[in-house]
């Protein structure tokens, strides 16, 4: 089984936050679409003999293609690779960008799964982060998307935003769940260097949370959402029972995947590729990054990925593949540096509770060799 990713490096407006590729210039939109369609046909050899199992528009901002431009990839990957198990074709959508006449050509297409950028419910912090619509749109536009059917919906939230407490987070919950999603990912907000916000930290006009209000924002999310019964499945996802998100659940189960378009990453279980060259040097031809995987960046990434979500990982797995020095190197490491503490022990198999899966990056560090 694999993946395919398409970015779309592409948006109105550049929020404050966001440190992903890409650009505003869109008039570059159609030479960069015909750019990926050709990088998708010349990489169709990646994966092997793989088969499909999700599709992922990300970016960026893909609602800002037409509809049919996303089926058109669609039927291009289907027409290449081996499609027959394809379950989950996913678009990430501004809530802007939804009106009746977009939902209507979309219904048309294969996606069957809707990440929309909600955020907060909170104008003033909507505007503080420099998102495109309101409050008010993100919940006309969540229900527009129901009333036309879709039923595997996911909705973006960030916490942990500075000048904004308990209060406003409470109340984007709250709104949240009266959506009555499937899927809610609730991402603690980091500062990027490359962002307007880390310019602005550099310059002192800007100071993240403190810890303590980042664990208690934190457990106001996983308290809200576990007792609406959503499963807290990974350290930033919660799902209702049978709507995991199939592509992401991919990455932090090693799932091979390609990825197409500028800012897009690839990986076939050996190598690990990236492209991050300027869209007008993109759409002349692609050039790559690229690193082979050692074994120990291998075992490495395997405690890391696993670390990040509720079933954690096998210490079998990581005897059977990588020997039986390493398991006991992780059994000794997680006691010597203190992180046994917030490990639970089942049968072997090495997780963090989820109310306590924001020090996970604690626990990576601590046990992964370098």
């Amino acid at each position: 089984m694999a993946s395919i990713y398409l970015h779309i490096p592409f948006c109105k407006r550049l929020c404050g936050y966001c440190d992903f590729y890409r650009s505003v210039k869109l008039r570059y939109i159609p030479e960069v679409v015909e750019a990926m369609h050709a990088e998708l046909a010349a990489q169709r050899d990646f994966l092997h003999d793989h088969t499909i199992h999700t599709i992922y528009f990300g970016g960026g901002t893909p609602s800002l293609l037409a509809p049919s431009e996303i089926e058109r990839f669609v039927e291009q990957v289907r027409s290449q690779l081996d499609c027959s198990q394809l379950e989950e074709v996913t678009i990430e959508i501004n809530p802007d960008d939804i009106t009746p006449e977009y939902i209507a050509e979309l219904r048309k297409t294969s996606v069957n799964r809707i990440s929309i950028g909600v955020q907060s419910l909170d104008d003033r912090c909507l505007q503080f982060m420099g998102r495109r619509h309101s409050a008010q749109q993100a919940i006309e536009a969540v229900r527009m998307l129901q009333e036309a059917g879709y039923d595997n919906i996911s909705v973006d939230v960030i916490f942990g935003i500075p000048n904004f407490g308990v209060t406003e987070l409470v109340n984007t919950l709250e709104g949240v769940l009266a959506m009555n999603v499937q899927h809610i990912s609730a991402y603690h907000l980091t500062i990027e260097e490359n962002t307007r916000f880390g310019r602005m930290m550099a310059k002192g006009e800007f100071t993240e949370i403190d810890e303590c209000s980042s664990e208690s924002h934190f457990m106001w999310v996983h308290r809200a959402l576990t007792n609406a019964g959503y499963e807290h499945y990974e350290v930033s996802n919660y799902a209702r029972k049978g709507f995991r998100s199939k592509h992401n659940s991919s990455y932090w189960r090693n799932v091979e995947y390609l990825g197409i378009g500028p800012g897009a990453h690839s990986y076939n279980g050996e190598v690990r590729r990236w492209c991050e060259q300027p869209i007008e040097e993109y759409i002349k031809g692609v050039e790559y990054g690229s690193e082979v995987l050692s074994q120990r960046d291998k075992l490495n990434e395997y405690v890391m990925t696993s670390l990040r979500c509720v079933e954690g990982f096998s210490l079998d797995k990581v005897e059977r593949d990588f020997g039986i020095s390493e398991r006991k190197r992780l059994e000794q490491e997680a006691i010597k540096t203190g992180v046994a503490e917030l490990l639970i022990n089942d049968n072997g198999n090495l997780r963090i509770a989820p109310e306590n899966m924001l020090l996970s990056d604690l626990v990576i560090e601590a046990l992964i060799e370098l």
